[in-house]
């Protein structure tokens, strides 16, 4: 979770160290700050009740094994016993969890549940509206200037120029918060065809049928287009507890890296890592880029391609805050990236 794990004595961290450390997170009453973050509870409804929701992420967390990266494995397969880090990591239990939540929807019109709740979503919107408007937009190079004067001169910035890419949609409400901040060039993905149903059918209800919905997975993308804004909340805390979880926040620093349009921004919000563990990996991601495009016989199409980085611009500040461990932290760390 962000901002309550203790910094390492050394950088060698034993297994069994990590797993005590999640055990005792966990284990502090049945409202553990593991199992109310994965819990994702909802104002929107549930499918399942509370404290279900509070055991099965419990259990989830408390099975992480954090061990080293292995070959590359598929999403779709089920893992062995002893190669689970988590079950949020694999594409099968989201296909699941969103047939669930779709048959819910159309039986008791419940939008299910909202990734880290509604608050956070909807302050994410509000200071990701307002960060973009302190962008120059000379900085966005395919930006339509659809601005009109105001009295006094100042001009009135339009967000209906960006494009907006949000990765692991779900069920897309996000997007539907950004559109009321203004936003309208919106795009969503997921790699799961019941999420991308059901954010489809929630937008069409809730009079956003504007918002485009693709199925799409983002370590494999087939997108040819570039966005100016690209959100994601949750999905690379998904994908790092995932057996083959540090492969697999490389390919996604590698796919997200050519979503993003060069003075475009990228929005990560997560409960997994904190601020300075996000920049600490998109530092370690330039330094990668960096060093390819060094490499002795590399084309200068590669060159173009690996000499993209981004640069840390802000994070939000307004998360409670709570102590833990003799540390201090929010549960949720929302932090952005120019593309440069």
């Amino acid at each position: 979770m962000a901002g309550i794990r203790l910094p390492p004595d050394d950088s060698d961290v034993s297994q069994a160290a990590r797993q005590v450390s999640a055990v005792d997170l966990i284990s502090d009453d049945d409202r553990s700050v593991a199992a109310d973050s994965w819990s994702i509870k909802s104002d929107y409804g549930s499918t399942l009740d509370d404290e279900q929701r509070h055991a099965d992420a419990a259990e989830a967390l408390s099975a992480a094994t954090y061990r080293a990266a292995s070959d590359y494995s598929s999403d779709k397969e089920e893992p062995d016993a002893e190669a689970v880090s988590s079950m949020l990591g694999f594409q099968s239990y989201w296909d699941a969890a969103y047939a669930d939540e779709l048959t819910n929807f159309r039986e008791h019109g419940h939008a299910g549940e909202v990734w880290f709740g509604a608050d956070v979503m909807e302050n994410v919107a509000t200071w990701t509206k307002n960060l973009c408007l302190e962008i120059p937009q000379r900085q966005l190079p395919n930006h339509v200037d659809n601005t009109n004067s105001l009295p006094g001169g100042q001009p009135e910035k339009d967000l209906s120029g960006w494009s907006v890419l949000d990765v692991g949609t779900g069920n897309g409400l996000l997007l539907q918060e950004l559109a009321k901040q203004g936003f309208s060039d919106l795009t969503g993905t997921d790699y799961s065809e019941g999420a991308i149903d059901l954010a489809r059918s929630l937008a069409d209800r809730d009079g956003f049928s504007n918002i485009k919905f693709l199925v799409d997975d983002v370590l494999d993308t087939k997108l040819d287009r570039k966005f100016q804004l690209v959100t994601d909340k949750g999905t690379l805390d998904a994908i790092g507890l995932h057996p083959d979880g540090p492969v697999k926040r490389m390919m996604y620093w590698d796919s997200i890296s050519g979503l993003v349009a060069s003075g475009g921004l990228l929005v990560i919000t997560s409960c997994n890592s904190t601020k300075d563990e996000l920049i600490q990996e998109v530092e370690t991601f330039n330094q990668r880029r960096t060093g390819a495009s060094q490499e002795p016989d590399t084309t200068a199409h590669q060159n173009a391609t690996r000499d993209i980085t981004f640069q840390y611009v802000d994070h939000i500040r307004t998360y409670p805050t709570f102590m833990f461990g003799g540390a201090v932290g929010s549960r949720v760390a929302t932090v952005a990236f120019l593309r440069k």
